[in-house]
């Protein structure tokens, strides 16, 4: 299992009246993070009956791969523009597959 790779679920909530906003800020995120080494998925999905609730479902090769994307001028960038859009921090889970 040395070969496994990283899941990631990263859930982020707007304000209410920032929901917009947010989802541009996102959706910068897609094209430059699916274009990075290691990235095997990056999808953002947006909650049918809250629309506020958005959820990043990531899949990397490797831990490496995914601090390298945590540490890339994109994602620092769009991270920057969080803080004023969303009611609390983001919860980033990372998981391994069992089955």
């Amino acid at each position: 299992m040395t070969n496994q790779t990283l899941r990631v679920i990263a859930r982020i909530i707007a304000l209410p009246n920032k929901v917009e906003e947010l989802k541009a800020v996102l959706l910068e995120l897609i094209e430059p993070t699916r274009q990075e080494a290691g990235v095997i998925k990056y999808e953002l999905l947006q909650n049918q009956s809250d629309p506020t609730d958005f959820t990043f479902i990531e899949e990397w090769t490797s831990e490496q791969a995914l601090n390298t994307h945590l540490n890339s001028p994109h994602f620092q960038v769009g991270a920057a523009k969080l803080e004023a859009l969303v009611t609390t921090a983001p919860d980033v889970r990372r998981y391994h597959l069992l089955a």
